[in-house]
């Protein structure tokens, strides 16, 4: 597998279904065939308009799309991207509400390297801009990156975020969502241990495996199941000649795309022939349900081999955080060190991702912390997606990390509750 011809084929497969799609959608839409009264014409001007639109989002990085902000004032107002940090491999993105009163709560979200870019958080930075100054690692995809600039694992990983704190200072709440949360709780270790006083206020874990073994899911125990000898000879490519950064082994996005799709086949066939059967009727439109979603989706990107193998090897298997054994080049990071941080831990019901048990495990790690600014959340019904960006989100959670921040705004008794869900 680890040969830019393999990387090129699995490319030209896309480019090659995305061209088919087109010349669908071309053919169905000449206006002769308007003339002949068959459903099928139709049909096949549906699927091509489906089938060109998906497979040509797989390459596309996708827009921030944030227009405006209401502020307090009731005024809309104007949101630029603007990157406060840039290094090679991931950028330190501010979203700056242009004219608003300055905001009084300062949060880092930590987005997931797993496959999709940022954006995928979208709806999280839209849901927290109108009440909090928002900042987010945008990760870059590692096939636009030459071999040049050298490795990234996920030591590497670590070590951004250190950075990304240190230069955004000590009065910032870090939320973390998903693969993030063991690093992100390493990387506030190392800076407890460095800077006492340069910790962050709070803390916010949503769905992560700090202890994969908690409680199993697929995807815990494919990582169980496989040897990293495996993983390396069928999840590892070099990028192929089309991209900045041929050569450079990386787990390709596509190939993840098609494993998590495969994981719920029989959902997203429904959703594929659903959206073909409504564009065929007219009762599609270029920002529906559907299209909004899978935008997203099918937007992917490659993560380098060393962090993707790293990952598995040391998170999943070795258990480096649950264990508190994690190493950043050559430093124990110990979890133990975070004291002044209050810390929250959220879980979905329906999680199949990172099941509930999996991200709660950090408690106990942080010995540090007094257990009133220790607080848990595990939210009714929700699957994993949903505990950061869906209805659960927006309408449970989002509320309660607000709260947790403000009340750990500043600095609390130790007998006082980090918040109303705080845990015993």
């Amino acid at each position: 597998m680890r040969f830019m011809a393999t990387y090129d084929l699995m490319e030209t497969t896309r480019n090659t279904n995305q061209w088919l799609g087109a010349t669908a959608l071309a053919f169905g839409s000449y206006p002769a065939m308007a003339m002949l009264p068959n459903p099928m014409l139709s049909w096949i001007r549906a699927w091509g308009e489906v089938t060109e639109r998906s497979f040509a989002r797989m390459v596309a990085r996708p827009d921030w799309g944030i227009p405006s902000v209401t502020g307090p004032d009731g005024r809309d107002h104007p949101v630029e991207v603007e990157t406060a940090l840039s290094k090679p491999f991931g950028d330190l993105v501010h979203f700056n509400v242009t004219g608003r009163t300055e905001a009084k709560r300062r949060v880092l979200l930590v987005a997931p390297m797993s496959g999709h870019y940022a954006t995928l958080l979208r709806s999280t930075v839209i849901s927290l801009l109108p009440d909090c100054d928002v900042y987010i690692t945008d990760w870059h995809n590692a096939r636009e990156i030459p071999v040049s600039e050298g490795k990234f694992d996920i030591e590497d990983y670590t070590l951004y975020l250190l950075d990304f704190m240190k230069h955004l200072g000590s009065d910032l709440n870090v939320i973390a969502v998903c693969q993030p949360a063991p690093l992100a709780l390493a990387a506030t270790a190392l800076l407890a241990e460095e800077d006492p006083k340069a910790q962050p206020r709070t803390l916010t874990l949503i769905g992560g495996p700090i202890d994969p073994d908690a409680n199993a899911t697929d995807v815990t125990d494919f990582g169980r199941r496989v040897t990293m000898g495996q993983l390396e000879e069928t999840m590892i490519q070099r990028v192929g000649f089309k991209y900045p950064g041929v050569g450079r082994m990386v787990y390709p996005g596509l190939l993840q795309l098609a494993s998590f799709m495969s994981m719920n086949a029989e959902k997203h066939t429904k959703a594929f022939t659903d959206q073909i059967l409504r564009t065929a009727k007219g009762e599609a439109s270029d920002h529906d349900k559907h299209n909004g979603f899978y935008d997203e989706y099918l937007a992917v990107m490659d993560m380098t081999a060393e962090f993707y193998l790293s990952t598995v090897e040391r998170i999943f298997k070795g258990r480096e955080i649950a264990d508190n054994a994690f190493t950043v080049a050559g430093r124990t990071v110990d979890i133990g060190k975070i004291t002044s941080v209050a810390v929250k831990i959220v879980e979905g019901e329906n999680d199949d991702i990172s099941a509930p048990g999996q991200c709660l495990a950090a408690l106990p790690l942080l010995t540090g912390v007094p257990d009133s600014k220790k607080a848990a959340h595990l939210e009714p019904g929700a699957g994993h997606y949903g505990i950061f960006a869906g209805k659960s989100w927006r309408k449970n959670i989002r509320p309660l990390v607000l709260d947790f921040i403000d009340t750990n705004r500043e600095t609390t008794s130790r007998t006082k509750p980090a918040n109303k869900n705080a845990a015993a």
